[in-house]
């Protein structure tokens, strides 16, 4: 029963992880920036980083199964 609770925190966590990953490179590549008014390789160091976190957590419910 517990399990259902984790397999959605997983999905959530990895699906968000997953887009953030993209967008942020689709960004880069496009020479445009990751956030407004912020330095662009530290928009998207951090939000690179918040991205392979998800991922991580993500791969963790997922695995806690």
């Amino acid at each position: 029963m517990e399990s259902g609770p984790a397999v959605f925190a997983g999905a959530v966590f990895a699906l968000f992880g997953a887009a953030l990953l993209v967008w942020t490179g689709v960004r880069l590549s496009r020479g445009e920036p990751v956030a407004d008014g912020v330095n662009r390789v530290a928009s998207a160091t951090v939000a690179g980083l918040a991205g392979i976190l998800a991922l991580v957590l993500g791969g963790y419910c997922l695995t806690r199964l």
